[in-house]
């Protein structure tokens, strides 16, 4: 039976979108009589620097990766941020730059002027490679394509912050989980991708450090092959093993992991990259005043927002946000504003979020999503930290290798 604190905060969880709706036509009367202030200065040029990679071929045709994933994103923030900035007379450009497969992404981040604030969406050898030369040390390079936990880590880089939730975070969130449902035993098949190997070791490290057990771990290659045909008796094999309470997927190409829902040897539950998943953002997030920045970007893409939509958005919304509250586009002073331990940010998750001093990764709360819902919002109840419970997600100070942010703490 539903308690009544259950129903009060139901209540409101409808009534407060609904008044914000109706609020909305006194906002637009608000802001049509508004002036905007004067400008405090030149506008503050956000660069977004995207290296054009090789997309894998959908299982679903209905649901491609999209050409323009995260620039849409940082699109939306530009916006925000001039609307934001407008009344204290604060402006921002975005100047876009996608640098096709074989360019040289260290030549095109140097033909850019007041290269500053640079978003990068890009494998994590292209950042790193970016975050080593000598005209970027000056730069606050925003990544937020690349989930690498080893650029959190030994390889991580002084002027490089992490927008996109690590591998780490994403394996943490899952088997917070997973372990507080007490389905402690996974069955563990990993695609042939360098990068499913990556997440299949971040799942054997959150395991390990939430008392779950990998039972047994198996290879699957579809060797190009379409398996929806063959799935009913193609995975009966690869999914059995010893006893175990879920089977865990590792195919971030998505090249057979949706076929193997309701096709595992055993009825089990399908968790990982397919199945119940762990992300920064999806269709169905619509808590917080979700919806409204859902329906802006929808508004704008003509599609929904996806993770690294979200990071797009969040990466240019953060450098806003730091001018706004030093009330000035002076690179130096937003840069100051945006490092420093104290910064905090919304980003439509329900908590304030900011930077990790040690590493440079934004805490953040991540969604155990499956198509039609948000199952649970990690960190789950339980999983306690003497800072702030965001940091039993990813990398804790502890625990990471990096050294390039010593002396900071917070």
């Amino acid at each position: 039976m539903e308690s009544s604190g259950a129903r009060r905060k139901t209540a409101w969880g409808r009534l407060l979108p609904a008044c914000l709706i109706a609020l909305a036509p006194l906002g637009g009367l608000a802001g049509r009589s508004a002036q905007a202030s004067p400008a405090a200065g030149p506008p503050l040029t956000i660069h977004y620097l995207e290296r054009r990679v090789e997309r894998p071929v959908p299982l679903n045709n209905e649901d491609p990766i999209p050409d323009d994933e995260g620039a849409r994103g940082a699109e939306l923030g530009l916006k925000d941020s001039n609307a934001t900035g407008r009344f204290i007379g604060l402006a921002f450009t975005l100047d876009t730059k996608v640098v096709e497969p074989g360019d040289d992404i260290g030549a095109a981040f140097r033909d850019m002027p007041d290269r500053r604030f640079v978003v990068l969406n890009a494998p994590a050898a292209d950042v790193l490679a970016v975050a080593d030369l000598p005209e970027s040390r000056e730069s606050v390079l925003l990544n937020i394509g690349a989930p690498d936990t080893r650029l959190r880590d030994a390889e991580c880089r002084k002027n490089l912050l992490h927008v996109l939730p690590s591998r780490a975070m994403l394996a943490d969130a899952l088997v917070q989980f997973l372990a507080f449902k007490r389905w402690s035993r996974i069955l563990l098949v990993v695609g042939p991708a360098p990068g499913d190997a990556l997440y299949a070791e971040a799942l054997k490290r959150s395991a390990r450090k939430f008392g779950a057990r990998i039972v047994a771990e198996t290879r699957y290659d579809p060797k190009g092959g379409d398996v929806r045909d063959t799935a009913l008796r193609e995975f009966a094999l690869p999914t059995r093993g010893p006893e175990h309470d879920v089977v865990a997927v590792a195919d971030e190409a998505g090249e057979f992991g949706t076929s193997l829902n309701y096709n595992t040897a055993s009825p089990r539950p399908l968790v990982g990259t397919q199945g119940l998943t762990a992300a920064a953002w999806g269709r169905p997030v619509e808590a917080w005043a979700a919806v409204q920045l859902q329906g802006r970007f929808r508004k704008l893409a003509g599609r929904t927002m996806r993770p690294v939509d979200w990071a797009g958005w969040m990466a240019v919304h953060a450098v806003g946000e730091a001018a706004v509250k030093a009330r000035s586009t002076v690179p130096d002073t937003v840069r100051t504003i945006l490092t420093a331990p104290t910064f905090e940010v919304g980003g439509f998750k329900g908590r304030p979020l900011s930077f990790r001093a040690w590493d440079g990764q934004l805490r953040q709360p991540i969604f155990l999503l499956w198509p039609g819902a948000v199952t649970a919002t990690a960190p789950i109840e339980g999983f306690l930290h003497h800072r702030t419970e965001l940091d039993t997600l990813g990398l804790d100070e502890p625990e990471s290798a990096c050294r390039a942010f010593s002396g900071r703490s917070g």
